[in-house]
């Protein structure tokens, strides 16, 4: 007890940083970490009439497409709002194949409206459709509804399956292969479940490519500590935009069959392709084309999302997973854990839908929504080389070609005293060089140091999604910021 300044008696707080759940505050996000919070204080201080060097924040710290100024498709709103309010049915402002979209949904859902619960794995015609899809994406490789679970975005079904995979304890302890640099849901997600994160380099000399020897060499490390059971790969990357080939797909099959180790394929990014020579190849489809030998023993989840690709639709939170070879007695658990939270958004789940069954040739919208679809991945394109082009002409700073997703990872050379600068006030250096870029220039970015990367190596993630000119500004900024700071920490 505790006596207040009134005089007060006052009881000590059941929860306090001491009696928390300790796994929790070893959870660190990146992409909203200090940063982002700083950049958002900045934003109020301008409303306050506080004078900047500038005007503006622009962020470039997260892949939220229509915050940037992506304009959604179509099709999609339209049949959203149908959705949302039946009585537009009614009229003759929407093409038919909009509203017989919209019908079929309602339809699927309890009492016609997409404000019921739905049933825990999804509604089923929509697992339906995403079957079909998956299976014209892979040439026919077959697709079980059964196998396929709609998600709140694709980080709900991560989170998941790594709860189903995480068990053990001290040196049995289960142990999950990550890539570094990664996107941080990884490791804040095996750290509030108290996993062992298993680190493993992407080549960036190589256009971050995955290496089959850094596989095995972090593999055989970690089993001396802990239980490695599985394997995760994001393709095409985040963050750092490469596109993995078929080949390298192949290898990593094989490694996780002789291995014995479950993988889990994030592919949120499968439309963002934009090199040439490079194309997406679904884990799923290259493991059925390797055969029996793989195909009925290698276990798998896949990932995808509304939230990328041209859709961009972050806010409604739709995803799906699908699962490969899982053992019944599991899968059974795993539909009994996705009961716990009821269901994912259903105006997230109708719209998965319309991304997997899309305007189809010689509807009413279908000329329509394969321009908007098109401009959008053609001018993500043009952003992704706009950006490697520019950043490559700094000094100091080397950008590998961004061949999908929406990001480019550049590595930047820092002056040694800035390093030593920067830890001297406890900070990562390239956090440092990203607060310094934020203070002068407006500019939000996330330090490397957010995702992993190589001891003595620094870099940023940038998303290629403001707008053209906006984007032209940003680049010009960093490079005058990086001459500038590199004169300044000479």
């Amino acid at each position: 007890m505790k006596m207040t300044e009134n005089g007060v008696f006052s009881r000590d707080k059941v929860l306090t940083i001491d009696t928390m759940n300790p796994t929790v505050k070893n959870v660190e996000y990146a992409v909203r970490g200090p940063i982002v919070q700083r950049a958002m204080q900045i934003e109020k201080e301008l409303r306050e009439g506080v004078k900047k060097p500038f005007t503006e924040v622009i962020k470039a710290n997260i892949g939220d497409a229509h915050a940037m100024g992506q304009q959604p498709i179509t099709f999609f709103r339209q049949v959203l709002a149908l959705c949302s309010y039946p009585e537009l049915l009614n009229e003759n402002m929407f093409p038919e194949d909009a509203k017989n979209r919209a019908r079929r949904i309602l339809q699927a859902c309890g009492g016609g409206s997409v404000g019921a619960y739905s049933a825990s794995q999804g509604i089923d015609c929509v697992r339906q459709d995403v079957a079909r899809y998956i299976e014209r994406r892979d040439g026919g490789v077959p697709c079980d509804p059964d196998n396929v679970y709609l998600t709140t975005g694709a980080s709900d079904g991560i989170v998941t399956m790594l709860k189903l995979l995480v068990c053990g304890e001290g040196a049995s302890r289960t142990g999950v292969m990550i890539s570094i640099p990664q996107y941080p849901l990884y490791s804040a997600a095996l750290a509030e479940l108290g996993a062992v994160q298993i680190n493993y380099y992407l080549n960036e000399e190589k256009c971050w490519s995955m290496d089959l020897s850094e596989l095995e060499s972090s593999l055989a490390e970690a089993r001396k500590h802990c239980n490695p059971k599985a394997l995760c790969i994001i393709n095409p990357g985040n963050p750092t935009g490469q596109v993995q080939s078929r080949q390298c797909i192949e290898d990593v099959i094989r490694f996780a069959a002789k291995e014995r180790l479950f993988l889990m394929a994030d592919e949120v990014y499968q439309d963002n392709v934009y090199a040439e020579g490079c194309q997406f190849h679904s884990f799923k489809k290259v493991l059925f084309e390797l055969g029996p030998e793989y195909s009925d023993n290698v276990e798998l989840a896949s990932f995808h999302s509304t939230s990328k690709c041209y859709m961009g639709e972050c806010g409604f939170r739709g995803g799906y997973m699908e699962v490969i070879n899982m053992d019944a007695e599991v899968q059974a658990q795993l539909s009994k854990l996705v009961s716990v939270r009821l269901c994912p958004p259903v105006p997230g789940q109708a719209l998965m839908d319309l991304v997997v069954n899309s305007p189809q040739p010689g509807e009413p919208s279908h000329i329509t929504f394969m321009k908007e679809r098109t401009a959008t991945l053609s001018l993500l394109a043009e952003k992704a080389k706009l950006t490697e082009q520019i950043l490559n002409t700094v000094p100091g700073i080397t950008c590998n070609p961004v061949q999908g997703a929406m990001y480019s990872f550049p590595n930047i050379s820092l002056p040694e005293k800035s390093i030593k600068e920067a830890k001297a006030l406890g900070q990562a250096p390239d956090m440092f060089y990203c607060m310094k870029l934020l203070e002068e220039t407006g500019i939000c970015l996330v330090p490397g140091s957010g995702f992993g990367q190589k001891d003595g190596t620094y870099h940023f993630r940038m998303t290629i999604l403001p707008p053209t000119d906006k984007l032209k500004i940003l680049l010009a900024k960093v490079k005058e910021f990086h001459q500038k700071f590199t004169q300044q920490y000479s």
